[in-house]
């Protein structure tokens, strides 16, 4: 039989257990809801931040500079909002000047027929992946258009936040999941974007 003291150590022991069990579920899946995955360590430029901007864009434009890896969202009076971004792998990138022709929340993903060419391992999503914390697309996609058509690029969230600063996809810009939320609730259907 334990006396008090063994009951209490064997109890702090198992939940130190449990604990420590949480931390290494955490670093190895993080928990999918906005802003859970995303607290992750990513070099402090590309978080979120109220930037000066003396450019010619009007507000309410929407300026991607794949080199610096980041987004703008022009505000007015010289201010925008700046964004870390990953871009596209070299040669899989959109650039120049589009719009946001649509807009959704938890967005279903398929790949593309050159995407399935390129890497064959896309193959097994071929029938698409439904919305949801899992998906590539993250908590939200801005679809961009030119002329009235897809041009199979979006602005979206990443279940990779490790990937934001880097040249990782396959052409789109990614964001963290609470960033582009935060860009979806102030940017409606034909707002301007420029990709340099």
């Amino acid at each position: 039989m334990m006396d008090g003291c063994s009951r209490r150590m064997l109890l702090l022991g198992g939940m130190a257990a449990v604990l420590s069990g949480c931390a290494n579920t955490r670093q190895l899946a993080p928990q999918p809801a906005p802003g859970r995955a995303n607290r992750i360590e990513i070099d402090p430029q590309f978080r979120r931040q109220r930037v000066p901007y003396a450019g010619g864009e009007k507000p309410g434009t929407i300026i991607v500079n794949r080199d610096e890896r980041f987004l703008y969202y022009v505000e007015g009076d010289g201010w925008a909002t700046r964004y870390g971004v990953g871009v596209g792998k070299e040669g899989r990138t959109l650039s120049g000047r589009a719009v946001v022709g649509r807009k959704a929340e938890w967005p279903s993903w398929t790949p593309t027929a050159n995407m399935m060419r390129r890497e064959p391992r896309y193959l097994q999503y071929a029938g698409g992946v439904s919305g949801g914390p899992h998906n590539p697309l993250g908590a939200r996609a801005l679809y961009l258009y030119r002329n009235g058509r897809d041009t199979m690029y979006r602005l979206h969230g990443t279940n990779e936040p490790w990937s934001i600063g880097q040249a990782v996809s396959s052409g789109c810009i990614r964001l963290l999941n609470d960033d582009i939320i935060h860009l979806y609730e102030r940017v409606p259907v034909g707002t301007a974007v420029m990709i340099i």
